[in-house]
């Protein structure tokens, strides 16, 4: 059967090509995105697009009012959306560290807090929640970005143990290097000193990430929760 999917930050890189696996499987898709526009092929395969700035409680319930009255209460939630504000440490604004965390760790909480009225009703959900290798491992000049990615992981657990008598599954994906437009703009040099790293000595593909969060949704994965699962090439093995 189809199903209501939310995808939050679905216009471009991994959340776009989430939104896209999800509705070439024929579920019914619904993505949020904070500027831009919506890319067209999304549009012409009948995914519903909502401009919704996460870090915004009042944008958050409006988008879900528009998304429930056209496909119904979101049954599967990936939280996607999140910046970055990469600096070092004696650097770092104190805006520059909240904002990240309000974004990535917070904003997660309110959509998912949100998700989960309908999800208590139906006795059943899935979540998955995207993290970063990076959250692991830890990387310089990206200690606020590092520190909300890490906290989903305990977000996650904690929530598997309170909400799993419901049917309710939290798991998380954690992706290392993609090869995004995020990461396109980086020099050969670059390229080269980060693949470097991973053992499989390339960066992953936003489908690999799509298709790992897939298999969390599924039937398949309905005893799997307060997971952690690397699609890193092996870059962040041991953590």
């Amino acid at each position: 059967m189809s199903r209501s999917v939310l995808v939050t930050g679905g216009n471009r890189g991994i959340g776009l090509a989430i939104a896209r696996a999800f509705a070439e499987a024929g579920d019914k898709v619904a993505i949020t995105y904070r500027s831009g526009e919506p890319p067209q092929e999304l549009i012409d395969r009948g995914v519903l697009a909502v401009r919704c700035d996460i870090t915004d409680s009042d944008q958050v319930e409006q988008a879900y009012k528009e998304i429930e009255d056209k496909h119904g209460a979101v049954e599967v939630l990936v939280a996607n959306a999140g910046i970055t504000k990469d600096t070092l440490l004696m650097r770092m604004s104190e805006e520059d560290f909240a904002s990240v965390v309000d974004t990535n760790l917070t904003g997660t909480f309110r959509v998912v807090k949100r998700a989960n009225r309908g999800m208590l009703r139906a006795k059943k959900g899935r979540v998955v929640l995207i993290s970063s290798v990076v959250g692991l491992l830890g990387a310089a000049g990206q200690s606020n970005y590092a520190a909300s990615k890490a906290a989903l992981i305990g977000f996650a657990r904690s929530l598997a143990r309170e909400l799993g008598s419901r049917n309710i599954t939290f798991n998380v994906v954690s992706p290392g290097f993609v090869d995004t437009d995020m990461t396109k703009v980086l020099t050969d040099e670059q390229r080269a000193a980060i693949v470097g790293q991973v053992p499989l000595a390339r960066y992953a593909q936003p489908e690999e990430i799509a298709a790992a969060v897939s298999f969390l949704a599924s039937d398949d994965a309905a005893y799997i929760t307060g997971a952690v699962i690397p699609v890193d090439g092996g870059l962040g093995m041991g953590h």
